[in-house]
């Protein structure tokens, strides 16, 4: 298509792209164009609320009747919490509908096209497809695979440490990258960490509206993510900030003993066991299915140490990494990044692919993507 169409529908991608999450929908924007003119502009904001393309037609009125709407992916034919978009697009009179990228919830998948198409509808796509998948690598990942997008945030010296070996790693990166790592959560359906980390850190694991840059930084953090934590013997303590602050808290576990759980009687927290694998640990793919599939996590941000960070990546369940670079050195004594035991030849190396690379005020932040064998 010409460049005019592919500029309306990088308009309804950045559209989308305003909202830190929709979850467990996906994020989606809306451009209704008529006689070469925008005449209405919306976006899927939150769960049970408007999708795009009725915001947008809300925005345009009378004028949608025979314009052209630009969606960055295909439009619903569902009754989900909310009444399929392509009957909304029908009943409005537009006369074209142009998708970035065809839906892969099986609900849909295609039947959207189809229900325009058999209304009379002119319908035309995929558009800037590379990039409407770009904003949804989640949502894509869970429909497809029945697995979370996972990203695993570590931060590290210049000489690849994490940690002391006292386990004291506050702090390594500035106000900035910690400030990035704010928006990186509130960007996630889930912060998932393991038992390590909480007794050693105690970490909070929470959206904080005051180091998150944004305008509306308060209305962000009102949605915090699940706090999940591998906790195979269910050893964390029930006065741990992750579990007493506000927002919803799971424990995945192997099988504890009973007055191990009965410290949580009191507590809001969920408990989820999960299958163990030889030598008691939890099996961690079945954990991410349980993830994606029971609590319908699109992405998934990994907080942890050395071991679970790296046992996640050996099980090829991580799917980026973003790593952020303190100018300091920590020492020969100090933690190393991560646990990856078993590789003992140049050719058992784990590829990855530098996609970004960013400074953050003397800090370096590397996002990588790992490569499949």
């Amino acid at each position: 298509m010409d460049s005019t169409a592919q500029s309306f529908m990088q308009l309804a991608i950045t559209a989308a792209q305003r909202v830190y999450s929709t979850a467990p929908n996906p994020r989606v924007g809306c451009v209704i164009v008529r006689d070469g003119k925008i005449v209405g502009t919306g976006l899927h904001e939150k769960p049970g609320e408007h999708h795009a393309e009725v915001n947008a037609l809300l925005a345009a009125g009378e004028a949608a009747k025979g314009a052209t709407a630009y969606v960055s992916l295909e439009p619903c034919c569902h009754f989900g919490r909310t009444p399929p978009c392509t009957q909304a697009l029908i009943s409005a009179g537009i006369s074209e509908v142009v998708f970035a990228m065809l839906d892969p919830n099986p609900l849909v998948a295609g039947k959207g096209v189809q229900a325009l198409r058999d209304a009379g509808i002119k319908v035309t796509g995929p558009l800037l497809e590379s990039e409407a998948k770009a904003i949804n690598r989640g949502f894509i990942k869970r429909m497809t695979a029945g697995l979370p997008f996972v990203s695993c945030k570590m931060a590290m010296s210049l000489d690849g440490r994490t940690a002391m070996a006292s386990g004291e790693s506050q702090w390594i990166t500035g106000p900035t990258a910690r400030a990035d790592v704010q928006r990186l959560r509130a960007q996630s359906c889930a912060v998932l960490t393991g038992v390590n980390t909480i007794l050693s850190d105690n970490p909070s694991l929470n959206v904080r509206a005051e180091q998150l840059e944004h305008e509306q930084a308060a209305q962000i953090a009102q949605r915090q993510p699940l706090r999940v934590i591998v906790d195979s013997s269910l050893r964390t303590p029930p006065e741990s900030k992750v579990v007493q602050l506000p927002g919803d808290v799971l424990f995945l576990v192997g099988n504890p003993h009973a007055q191990q759980k009965q410290r949580f009687a009191n507590s809001s927290a969920q408990i989820c066991q999960i299958d163990t694998i030889p030598g008691g640990r939890l099996d961690l793919r079945a954990a991410m299915a349980v993830l994606a599939q029971d609590y319908n996590c699109n992405e998934i941000m990994l907080e942890a140490g050395p071991t679970l960070g790296g046992a996640m990546i050996q099980a090829g369940l991580v799917d980026e990494v973003i790593i952020y670079i303190g100018a300091k050195f920590l020492g020969s004594d100090a933690l190393p990044l991560l646990n990856l035991p078993g590789l003992r030849h140049m050719a058992d190396h784990i590829s990855l692919k530098i996609v970004d690379v960013a400074e953050l005020d003397g800090d370096c932040r590397i996002t990588a993507q790992l490569i499949n064998s």
